[in-house]
């Protein structure tokens, strides 16, 4: 018998309950249509498999939601289970709620100057600076270890080396980041939390790197974020300075929060 043709019913059907499924990570179909740039009302009737998008508007929704034309013919969790894990139907409800539509507010988007103890000297401290950035509805972060850090690990200091990257991931009275070397070489986990400031635009929290319980130095330790906003002058400025210092010579603030002398729990 030649296979089942899915009618143009059935085709509305299957369309209107991705989109519901996918769009269930967002706080409202006001928002997602706005973000869309498609009419409220069309967009319920999309929802209700009422009607159906032209194809350029398919592929916009498609490629909004990094899914194909396959949402068109079979349910989206058998789709994005094998090409994103944590918006597959496993970790959907679990990893994958956290994962989008972080308000700015609570996390915001730019550069952050950062600091933390070194995890092989502890008389020594790192500064550094990340970006993060927002794609759509998922946040990521990006930076790039210092060549003294690249160093002392024996590691190849070259940019491509030296580079990582990350997921932001929203926790009850924080934020977490998931952050790794091109190809998984090393793994950290980072949490933070926002801290009263004069311009609120101070986290403070830990990172713990992927070592063997063994290896030499801390796994764990204390790190503060700065928020710096978006200006490239001001993080040029921050990136010249950064590398190993000593306890005095932190950023007062950062030492404070850092707070060296309390043994890190």
């Amino acid at each position: 018998m030649p296979p089942h043709v899915k009618t143009p019913a059935e085709l509305r059907s299957m369309f209107g309950s991705n989109l519901r499924i996918l769009s269930q990570n967002y706080q409202s179909v006001s928002e997602l249509s706005r973000q869309l740039g498609i009419n409220r009302t069309q967009f319920n009737r999309y929802l209700a498999g009422e009607s159906f998008p032209r194809p350029d508007v398919l592929a916009r929704i498609c490629a909004f939601f990094h899914v194909d034309a396959r949402m068109l013919l079979e349910p989206v969790e058998t789709i994005n289970s094998l090409s994103d894990p944590i918006s597959g139907p496993f970790l959907r409800d679990f990893v994958g709620r956290g994962a989008y539509s972080i308000p700015e507010d609570l996390f915001p988007s730019g550069f952050f100057r950062f600091t933390r103890r070194s995890f092989l000297e502890a008389s020594q401290f790192v500064e550094g600076l990340v970006f993060v950035k927002r794609e759509n509805t998922v946040t990521y972060i990006r930076g790039y270890e210092t060549r003294q850090a690249m160093q002392s690990q024996g590691l190849s200091a070259k940019r491509s080396a030296s580079e990582f990257r990350g997921l932001v991931m929203q926790q009850e009275e924080g934020i977490a980041a998931l952050v790794s070397r091109r190809n998984s070489m090393t793994c950290s986990f980072n949490y933070l939390s926002r801290v009263a400031s004069f311009e609120n635009n101070f986290w403070v929290g830990y990172v713990a790197r992927t070592v063997r319980e063994n290896m030499s130095g801390d796994r764990a330790v204390r790190m503060v974020y700065e928020h710096l906003g978006s200006d490239f002058s001001t993080a040029m400025a921050a990136a010249r300075k950064s590398g190993y210092c000593a306890e005095e010579d932190l950023i007062p603030f950062h030492r404070r929060l850092l707070d060296p002398a309390r043994p890190f729990g």
